[in-house]
């Protein structure tokens, strides 16, 4: 599976069987131009909205028509399933739902956590089961910040971690930028650049973070 980081909490992944997919596609220029962030040119047969924010749900600026998903459903033969979670530490009552998106592509067991503002509870981290590659928000503020991305990783197990969702230049958001997060972790990889190729049979044997640029950044 090729994974290409667009930036912000967008990721392009285009399976070697299955659908490809864009996650969480931000609208270029929201928020008066604190997302700075390029226009997708990806075309993808589905993409996955965690939340209704402007940096999280754009799919109508998408190429295409993608199949939008807002919940569990089925796509090209790939189940995509919604564990609930909150984009906050008060249940809701802040920045309301947050929904972390679960799927298997290549035989990759994949889960993308979208703005999780909290740290999973056991029955979340339950829910979400066993998994190969995470996507995890890590810069603070609207998500949960370095010190919660570490907890949500050792909770999960997973073997390939992304992070996301964290200060880069053309990202005027008041987060942190991604080396908080990764001065936590004890198996770091920067790819240099914003595309990575991944398999079931080449996972490695331990958690390992792999940091990707921006494409659109």
């Amino acid at each position: 599976m090729r994974i290409r980081y667009l930036g912000h909490a967008a990721f392009y992944l285009e399976p070697e069987q299955g659908p490809s997919i864009i996650t969480d596609p931000y609208r270029p220029g929201c928020y008066n131009g604190a997302l700075a962030l390029g226009a997708i040119t990806e075309r993808a047969e589905v993409a996955l909205v965690s939340h209704e924010h402007d940096d999280h749900c754009a799919a109508d600026v998408l190429p295409g028509s993608p199949t939008v998903l807002t919940g569990a459903g089925a796509v090209g033969g790939v189940e995509f399933r919604v564990v609930p979670a909150e984009h906050d530490e008060r249940g809701g009552a802040e920045r309301g739902a947050n929904r972390i998106f679960c799927f298997t592509l290549d035989g990759l067991r994949v889960c993308h956590l979208g703005d999780l503002g909290h740290v999973p509870t056991p029955t979340q981290v339950a829910a979400i089961g066993e998994t190969d590659l995470l996507f995890v928000p890590v810069g603070g503020h609207f998500t949960i910040d370095a010190q919660g991305a570490a907890r949500t990783v050792a909770a999960l197990s997973p073997k390939a971690v992304i992070p996301m969702h964290y200060k880069v230049p053309k990202v005027d958001f008041p987060i942190a930028p991604v080396d908080d997060f990764l001065r936590l972790q004890k198996n770091v990889e920067r790819v240099g650049g914003s595309e990575m190729t991944i398999a079931r049979d080449s996972l490695p044997r331990e958690t390992t973070v792999y940091v990707l640029e921006p494409a659109y950044g």
